[in-house]
């Protein structure tokens, strides 16, 4: 479910309204605790965080022209979906989300390749999103995804 928004705060006033309390700490959590380098915006219908094109000219292949996605936020019919691109790329930090996870919330991990879903609004896991999300740095990212996607 895409939300047609031009902001972050656009995008949140769009989100009902027993949802909007959780997505906005959501929000807050991951942009107070990204490392420096990644631009917030809107991509691909869902709140998002980047590599903005001045830092990565090169952008993302699968949509020239455009910055290197990192994370998203999206409020789905069902659930909050936290997308991680770093986990899908890198198997140890996806290994360590996973061994962590309980360690932090009552419920199974519910999770994609880079998708995790969040049905329960009152047993979301902030403090560990908040350090997944100080785990990856820009060039960090930019040298996994070099070597994990990009055409050679």
């Amino acid at each position: 479910m895409q939300i047609p928004a031009t902001s972050a705060e656009d995008y949140i006033s769009q989100i009902t309204e027993e949802r909007q309390e959780v997505f906005k700490k959501m929000f807050s959590v991951i942009t107070e605790n990204l490392p420096e380098g990644f631009e917030q915006g809107i991509s691909y219908g869902m709140v998002g965080w980047q590599v903005p094109l001045e830092s990565y000219p090169e952008g993302y292949h699968c949509s020239p022209g455009s910055a290197l996605p990192f994370m998203s936020l999206a409020s789905q019919k069902n659930f909050i979906a936290l997308y991680h691109m770093g986990m899908y790329a890198k198997p140890e930090l996806l290994d360590w989300f996973v061994a962590e996870f309980p360690k932090h919330s009552k419920r199974k991990l519910d999770m994609g390749k880079s998708c995790v879903r969040f049905k329960k609004m009152d047993d979301i896991p902030f403090e560990l999103i908040a350090e997944l999300s100080k785990k990856m740095t820009v060039d960090e990212w930019i040298s996994i995804y070099e070597s994990n996607f990009k055409k050679k």
